[in-house]
């Protein structure tokens, strides 16, 4: 089995081994993963902290050895707590890196960073106010970052920069934590998931108090939240079929 780091800030996942292909995802500077399958081009990848696969272009990162990928695996909290901030290299270049970039890899890049970090786990209350750093993102599909962020980007993002995991896609989320019966069972940092036509989980938020919630939609905005799902004042219209509530926490 190979294994590697991402050395980037912010890099695309495909679905397809091709520049063409649908972003999936993005691996954020110091995400590590194990390689599946290496071809000349490209790498299907499985990331270590939500199992998450996808191809990497052999560019966008660096092998490392199954050691530091087991060091890695057992590093505590270490991620960037800044919307952008760079890290150096020996020969003082810099590197752009996002918000909730994982730092545990800086000695193995030989990279220096004197940013601010999140390096112990918060209290549940402390996830609305890191919701907010997301607010008025732009949606983009498989991203994870304030320049572009998808629903479960969004809530996996706030959820892991407060030292909480979840899983990448909404569907995936949905099958965590415990099923609440009504909105009036649940607290602010809780997750409410939404389904399509078909019955399947398509969106996901993050829950806040007095009736709203906090979600990626064209961008990453506050609503309300009913019986129902989602009501856009705006429009006037319900946007989103609630499904079911879970707390994760």
């Amino acid at each position: 089995m190979q294994y590697g780091i991402c050395n980037l800030g912010i890099v695309p996942i495909r679905f397809e081994p091709s520049d063409s292909s649908e972003m999936v995802t993005q691996s954020l500077y110091g995400d590590f993963f194990k390689v599946l399958e290496k071809r000349k081009k490209w790498s299907r990848i499985r990331f270590a902290h939500d199992k998450y696969e996808g191809w990497i272009d052999n560019k966008q990162y660096l092998k490392i050895e199954d050691s530091n990928y087991k060091l890695l695996t057992q590093a505590s909290l270490n991620l960037s707590k800044d919307i952008i901030e760079f890290v150096s290299d020996s020969s003082n270049s810099l590197y752009p890196i996002p918000l909730g970039s994982n730092l545990n890899g800086l000695k193995l890049l030989n990279h220096r960073y004197d940013g601010n970090s999140v390096n112990e786990k918060s209290d549940k209350k402390e996830l609305i106010e890191t919701a907010f750093l997301y607010l008025n993102a732009p949606y983009l599909w498989g991203g994870k970052t304030p320049f572009g962020i998808d629903c479960s980007g969004f809530t996996q993002m706030v959820y892991k920069l407060n030292g909480y995991k979840l899983l990448r896609d909404a569907s995936q989320q949905a099958t965590q934590g415990e099923a609440l019966s009504f909105i009036e069972e649940s607290e602010p940092g809780d997750l409410a998931f939404f389904d399509n036509t078909e019955g399947h989980i398509t969106h996901v938020g993050i829950i806040m108090k007095d009736n709203y919630i906090i979600h990626a939609h064209g961008k990453v905005r506050i609503d309300r939240l009913d019986h129902s799902g989602i009501y856009n004042i705006e429009k006037n219209t319900h946007t989103h079929k609630l499904r079911v509530i879970k707390k994760i926490i």
